[in-house]
């Protein structure tokens, strides 16, 4: 099983790992700083060192619980030997305000609209889309959730990481979608993303740890997809 270092620590770039498995170009390691694309959000990319040569990641696939690397070429190294992961911190950083911009949203629609309503989501580089089923919603009142958002992004609110039992996770509202369900149900560690006095949910993703650093959301295009389907595109600066 490999180690998952990113659900702990978003900011950790780099470290150590022995490769427990290699075949061809791609290595399964013991431990693991890249984060595999899942919930929305992209792979991380980057590159792998072994003595004086780099190796970039072309990308970063799960297989149970371990984390394959896929290698741009085969490494000189053999199983049980040491490498250095090193990820696109720039990315990375990217990837992380913008998921914490789409939980800031989530929470206002939570808080102020008596329903959490985002149905899916995707992470670009610089963007991101969220789809909201919301009866009535209009590119105003859209834009007006949004303010809200950022409001909460200036008051400075701490982003926390949290793992709690199955029985502890129980009786809060964790989970708003049901594939969300079915898969705490699984689930014998909760892992949870508290946005202090806004918002928690269990999430696997990168996040930054104080929501001032998500910077400013930009409401970039409005779509009504349906009567109560819209989708949204936000960028930050």
């Amino acid at each position: 099983m490999t180690e998952k270092l990113y659900l702990k620590d978003s900011y950790l770039r780099e470290t150590n790992a022995k490769i427990t498995n290699k075949n061809g170009s791609e290595i399964t390691v013991d431990t693991d700083v890249f984060y595999p694309e899942g919930g929305g959000q992209p792979a991380d990319s980057g590159k792998v060192l072994y003595k004086e040569t780099e190796y970039p990641v072309k990308d970063i696939k799960k297989d149970g619980e371990n984390i394959i690397l896929m290698l741009d070429k085969e490494i000189a190294a053999n199983e049980g030997e040491e490498i250095k992961e090193i990820i696109d911190w720039e990315k990375r950083y990217a990837h992380m305000k913008l998921h914490t911009a789409i939980h800031i949203i989530d929470g206002v629609l939570e808080k102020y609209y008596n329903s959490s309503l985002i149905t899916g989501n995707q992470i670009y580089d610089d963007r991101a889309r969220i789809d909201i089923s919301m009866e009535g919603l209009t590119k105003e009142l859209a834009s007006e959730i949004i303010e809200k958002a950022n409001a909460v992004i200036l008051e400075g609110h701490e982003v926390n990481v949290k793992f709690l039992t199955k029985e502890e996770a129980a009786n809060k509202n964790l989970v708003r979608t049901q594939p969300g369900k079915e898969l705490m149900d699984t689930l014998s560690i909760i892992r949870i993303i508290e946005i202090s006095g806004l918002d928690e949910q269990m999430d696997g993703g990168t996040h930054v740890k104080n929501t001032k650093e998500v910077g400013h959301i930009n409401l970039e295009r409005f779509e009504n997809k349906g009567k109560q389907n819209k989708r949204l595109y936000i960028q930050l600066n």
